[in-house]
């Protein structure tokens, strides 16, 4: 049977699924956002350490625009934390690496060509301006870096600035000794910080020293662990969000398609509440229409009885008379069997001697076996059960029966009794060696008007287990060694004595 999905349905699902749907695309977006804030934050906070270090280097700086390599390194080592700062570069105007703390930074061309931002695995590469101040001016006007990082000593020397003393200037011992200054004041100007090129150097070798070792950029490497942290962070956030309006919208769709499937079922016990109650009536009809034919079918009978005795002289009379008697006790078995089981189920629990209720019914049933000269054979130990006594005799009756049609003439049939499995009660069985039931057909049997004779009605077995059934016990067929079947009644309540119930 398909499946079909009702349009309201249909409907509320779609709602669901483009609210999930929404949930999960506005948590994925804002965690873009995220992701872009962590990475903004930790670019804003490179670029206030590399305005720091600018501050670091101009603090550096003697003698005008010189910084010392080693104290310079010195200052950016205390600066290096691992898992944070990893990395300082102070970069030339050529690319080169002037100074450095920490680990070596590996700069690129793509690195160069960029705006200064450089991710990799781990780490973030800034690469920044360093704003020094004005640029010098060399001794013959020329333009001259900021700053100016050496570590030879005679370099340090040679660069040092020149100045004059200003106007007015007095040196000590001209003031004591009342002496002219020896300098004219117009001579003695403001002092400036020229560098001065040394005369033991070419004035191309000072200029290439002069583009190689002056400060142009600053390059930093930052650890992204933390950054990485907060975004994975953020994602768990978002995905349990996502996961839960995923979860909801599910729950609300099962919850949704539950009220309309109780719904549903809400209908259809009302109507088969309304179909068992038309059967009932059919079936009350049924049974005293049933009843009623009983009578017309016992003056038929006693009609046929008269012709028979009254046409002794007629052979073939007699013989019509005899077919008539035949099929009417066929019919009124069958009616029998029809009233018998319409009639309601209630069990009415007494304490009962199984042992004694066999002997019974097996009194009942002497002729039948007398005349297929059946062995019976009964377990002779007691056995006192909690059952209705009139229902369970019906049903060893119906059962028993069942046997003796089923065995072939001298056949054997034995009910035996043992208690069962932990908790199981008593396991009841008539075994007969007959020709036994299919495997296809031993849930079938029990089903009304199914039967393996050709004359049986198949009402038996079905009021049998309507009998089994009101009793909560269960009757099973099983096939017997060599051949043969088995009826078992399983969960017979054992009592010791009638004060037990």
């Amino acid at each position: 049977m398909r499946w079909t999905i009702p349009h309201r349905s249909l409907g509320v699902y779609a709602a669901l699924g483009v609210f999930g749907l929404s949930v999960c695309g506005w948590q994925w977006g804002e965690h873009q956002s995220c992701k872009r804030a962590a990475a903004d934050v930790l670019i804003n906070r490179g670029r206030d350490i590399t305005s720091t270090l600018g501050v670091v280097v101009s603090s550096q700086r003697r003698f005008g625009n010189l910084v010392s390599k080693d104290r310079i390194e010195s200052a950016l080592h205390g600066l290096i934390h691992p898992g944070e700062l990893e990395s300082i570069a102070i970069i030339g105007a050529t690319g080169e690496t002037i100074a450095s703390a920490g680990r070596t930074v590996e700069l690129t061309p793509e690195m160069m060509r960029s705006a200064g931002v450089a991710w990799r695995d781990q780490e973030l590469t800034l690469i920044n301006l360093m704003d020094l101040g004005p640029l010098g001016a060399g001794d013959d006007n020329s333009r001259l870096p900021a700053a100016l990082v050496v570590s030879d000593p005679r370099m340090e020397k040679a660069f040092r600035p020149t100045a004059k003393r200003p106007s007015g200037f007095l040196r000590q011992s001209d003031a004591r000794t009342n002496v002219a200054p020896t300098e004219p004041a117009s001579a003695i100007a403001a002092p400036r910080f020229p560098y001065s090129r040394p005369s033991w150097m070419e004035k191309q070798e000072y200029d290439a020293l002069i583009k190689k070792q002056g400060v142009h950029s600053l390059v930093i490497s930052l650890s992204t662990d933390e950054m990485h942290r907060v975004v994975r962070s953020d994602l768990l956030l978002r995905s349990l969000v996502s996961l839960l309006a995923c979860s909801a919208g599910i729950i609300s769709a099962l919850a949704w398609r539950n009220v309309n499937h109780n719904s549903d079922l809400q209908i259809r016990l009302i109507k088969a509440g309304e179909m068992n109650s038309h059967l009932a009536q059919m079936n009350f009809a049924a049974a005293g229409l049933a009843h009623e034919t009983r009578n017309p079918l016992n003056l038929i009978r006693g009609l046929a009885q008269m012709i028979v005795l009254q046409a002794k002289e007629v052979p073939k009379l007699c013989v019509h008379a005899s077919t008539i008697i035949e099929e009417a006790d066929r019919v009124t078995v069958q009616l029998n069997e029809f009233i018998d089981y319409s009639k309601p189920r209630s069990a009415h629990f007494a304490a009962v001697d199984v042992g004694r209720l066999l002997s019974d019914v097996a009194r009942t049933l002497l002729p039948d076996i007398e005349d297929k000269r059946v062995e019976l054979i009964i377990r002779p130990n007691s056995l006192m059960v909690s059952a209705d006594e009139q229902l369970f005799r019906q049903a060893l009756f119906n059962l028993l029966l069942n046997a003796v049609q089923a065995v072939s003439l001298g056949g054997r049939i034995e009910i035996r009794w043992y208690v069962g499995p932990a908790g199981g009660g008593v396991v009841l069985e008539i075994c007969d060696d007959g020709p036994g039931v299919p495997e296809a057909e031993r849930l079938n049997i029990f089903k009304p008007y199914v039967t393996m004779r050709p004359k049986g009605v198949g009402l038996g077995l079905a009021i049998v287990h309507q009998i089994i059934a009101a009793h909560n016990w269960e009757i099973t067929c099983h096939a017997r060694q060599p051949t043969g079947a088995i009826f078992r009644i399983t969960h017979l309540r054992p009592i010791s004595s009638p004060h037990e119930l």
